[in-house]
């Protein structure tokens, strides 16, 4: 590998111009070589055993469902054959057989960690990120991990820049690039936060800031993620006029927004009702107008989508129920996430139930809902004689609590209520403070 901080010194240490888009033309060419020739050291250095064999592929099937410790152990058994590093491979891909199908299913693709595999994105939300950029665009993944990102927003862009700093994992991805047919992808090994100045001009960089410190805590606030996305904004903004960040969906958004000055929309990503990430979307030359908050939620029956602005959410009015009507319903993930209370009572006709219990209700079904709909059956005034004799007309049950004093193993200890069934109970307080349980049944 180049060392190649020295290398910028040497190339641009007597030029003259400041930082793009005003760089003189001859640092903007001084940079355009160092790029270039930090590309050639990195791609050539490349080690091409990175395929795996035909008894290396028919190995991970057999073994896909053993006790891998138990396999580690008795690695002697199988001469001619990487333990540890097939063992890896069976890891990462029980990690992504339910969200990433499509690579699960092809056993030529290399893993180069089981935490690459835990921490990349599912298929849904690598593909929606495609929606975010334009046809024929070039973009620059500055901390490119696995490749599932780079590799679905490769379909769509005209040429990505794959940039990662561990050298195994440019492997890996080097490889698997080659393996999908995706010849637009430029692999480079090197440290985005630290070759900033020489990083090529695109349409859009992408950036997934780690969420694991030096302890290996895992970390939700931007400010104590890494690379320090909010220090390197102004100067990616210098080479790029938009920036998508992947964050955690434990992230704040309201205090997420203040660290990203000029962010234009916001995507909050469920997966069958579980929040998965957040996209932030920044741009330069933003005209500070409240950022467009999308709210998309992908279900067994298609996708879902609610789009508001928090100006909007801040002005609307609560609409109470007095009563609970003939159908009740609760927000999906991503729009509970997104903090859309209000809105999505205005916008869908529906009335909440209290102000801090999330649930709505309506006299006739909204099939548009962004959410779970269900028919009310039953309102039980919620006492401690209805807990004990519950069970015998409602055995079994799926269980959910709002704005409730006892938790769901709670309440089922109490009433002896068995999981699963067709029936659902939203255990909940009232406009008026009565706690109740809402017998339902999918609508």
């Amino acid at each position: 590998m180049v060392e190649w901080a020295a290398l910028e010194m040497r190339c641009t240490g007597n030029c003259t111009g400041g930082s793009n888009p005003s760089l003189s033309a001859e640092k903007r060419m001084c940079h355009q070589i160092l790029w270039h020739i930090l590309f050639f050291y990195v791609v050539t250095d490349f080690s091409a055993d990175m395929e795996l064999t035909t008894s290396h592929i028919q190995f991970i099937k057999e073994h896909a469902t053993d006790d891998l410790a138990r396999l580690l152990l008795s690695a002697a058994k199988y001469p001619g054959m990487d333990i540890p590093f097939l063992a890896d491979q069976i890891a990462a891909r029980r990690q992504i057989r339910e969200k990433l199908p499509s690579w699960y299913e092809n056993g030529q693709l290399v893993f180069p960690a089981k935490i690459a595999a835990e921490q990349c994105s599912s298929e849904q939300t690598a593909a929606y990120k495609q929606e975010l950029i334009g046809e024929g665009w070039t973009v620059c993944d500055l901390t490119g991990g696995l490749g599932i990102d780079s590799y679905f927003l490769s379909r769509k862009a005209k040429h990505l820049t794959y940039i990662e700093r561990f050298p195994a994992y440019c492997e890996a991805a080097k490889h698997n690039f080659s393996v999908l047919g995706a010849g637009n992808i430029t692999v480079v090994n090197a440290d985005s936060t630290q070759s900033v100045d020489i990083l090529p001009e695109v349409d859009a960089f992408y950036i997934d800031p780690a969420r694991r410190g030096e302890s290996r805590k895992r970390a939700f606030a931007l400010q104590d993620c890494e690379p320090d996305l909010p220090g390197l904004l102004p100067e990616l903004l210098k080479r790029s006029p938009r920036i998508i960040a992947k964050l955690s969906p434990m992230a704040d958004i309201q205090m997420t927004l203040d660290l990203l000055p000029g962010t234009t929309s916001v995507h909050v990503l469920s997966v069958k009702n579980e929040c998965k990430e957040l996209l932030f979307v920044t741009e330069r030359g933003a005209d500070g107008r409240e950022p467009a908050i999308h709210c998309i939620n992908f279900g067994l029956d298609g996708r879902q989508s609610f789009l508001f602005t928090l100006e909007e959410e801040r002005n609307a009015p609560l609409i109470p129920a007095g009563r609970v009507a003939g159908y009740l319903y609760e927000p999906n993930a991503s729009v509970l996430k997104a903090g859309a209370f209000k809105q999505i009572a205005v916008r869908m006709g529906v009335k909440k139930l209290q102000v801090s219990s999330h649930l709505y209700t309506s006299d006739q079904l909204i099939p548009g809902f962004p959410g779970r709909r269900f028919r009310v059956d039953e309102v039980l005034p919620f006492t401690g004689k209805l807990c004990k004799g519950l069970s015998k007309t409602i055995p079994q049950a799926n269980i959910t609590v709002r704005n409730f004093p006892l938790s769901v193993e709670e309440l089922r200890k109490r009433t002896k209520i068995a999981d699963g069934g067709s029936v659902y109970l939203f255990a909940t307080t009232l406009a008026d403070g009565e706690k109740v349980l809402v017998r339902c049944t999918k609508a």
